[in-house]
């Protein structure tokens, strides 16, 4: 699918994810059903997904938790999918580097760092080391909640 500039400029007016599509139609001057249509396709084909995201440091008790991933495979892809699928994971990125995967993970006080090493980490084959960085304070990360 390409992405023109209307396209980019409807996902961005999406960043207020309550804004309707009417507004978006009048601030763009095109119709509401050219705008529909277009979120649609975009939705459709894996482009644009509309969801409700939360600022972990906003809600007692949580927090993120990123995790590089050395492995003892270059099945990088494969393993990155195996990832993606455990508890808690709210992404995975194939990177250069020291790292083969980087991990984003919600943690809260029932569900800690330890229950997803020792229950989710330790069940997918050939990984050869971990590293946590813990977050402490963040500018602008919002995720879904995946808990």
């Amino acid at each position: 699918m390409k992405i023109d500039d209307t396209n980019l400029a409807i996902i961005k007016l999406l960043r207020e994810g309550r804004k309707s599509f009417q507004t978006i139609a009048q601030e763009l001057s095109i119709t509401e059903n050219t705008v529909r249509a277009r979120v649609n396709k975009l939705i459709e084909e894996g482009v644009l997904e509309i969801t409700g995201l939360v600022d972990p440091e906003a809600i007692q008790g949580h927090r993120v938790a990123m995790v590089g991933i050395k492995l003892a495979t270059m099945a990088l892809v494969k393993k990155g999918k195996e990832f993606s699928v455990l508890k808690n994971v709210v992404s995975v990125c194939v990177v250069t580097g020291r790292y083969d995967l980087i991990l984003t993970v919600l943690l809260n006080d029932e569900y800690d760092l330890l229950k997803f090493y020792t229950e989710e980490v330790s069940r997918i084959k050939e990984v050869q080391s971990a590293e946590t960085f813990v977050v402490y304070k963040s500018y602008g990360l919002k995720v879904p909640y995946v808990l």
